[in-house]
């Protein structure tokens, strides 16, 4: 609410913040803050908020991620896991762990291939500037 109500990205244009596990409730609430949005005269979400905030895929389950990308366009998601996640075991439902992220991407059958990569690498050199720098010196010194 707080970055719809604002000019925070008009005073800092190039500054990104990435909202961990899929946003929480934001995907919930997607059409509420159009909404609100449009009642409060200001631009709509995609010019207001989608050049500066992303949001990762550590949701844990495939209706979760199935729903951040249908709300939230590939270009603002970033792929996330945890290496020693919230919950460590297995779902008896599945027979994988909760937080193997990278088979709910892989799961979701209504993006395509480029918005997959988008989100496995892509929106990552996107968002962390000096990573694709620091990527291209690491290949090229390994090559020296």
């Amino acid at each position: 609410m707080q970055f719809l109500t604002s000019d925070l990205f008009k005073d800092f244009p190039t500054l990104k913040f990435v909202i961990p596990h899929g946003g929480g409730a934001v995907p919930y609430h997607w059409g509420r803050y159009r909404g609100m949005a449009q009642d409060l005269k200001r631009p709509p979400l995609k010019e207001l908020l989608l050049n500066n905030v992303y949001f990762d895929t550590c949701v844990y389950h495939q209706p979760g991620i199935d729903l951040l990308t249908k709300v939230i366009p590939a270009d603002n998601i970033l792929f996330a896991s945890e290496m020693v996640g919230a919950v460590k075991g297995i779902d008896p439902e599945t027979g994988h762990y909760f937080d193997d992220t990278k088979r709910y991407i892989d799961g979701v059958s209504s993006i395509s291939a480029e918005d997959k990569r988008k989100i496995f690498e892509g929106n990552a050199l996107k968002v962390y500037g000096r990573l694709a720098k620091q990527i291209l010196r690491q290949s090229s010194s390994a090559r020296a």
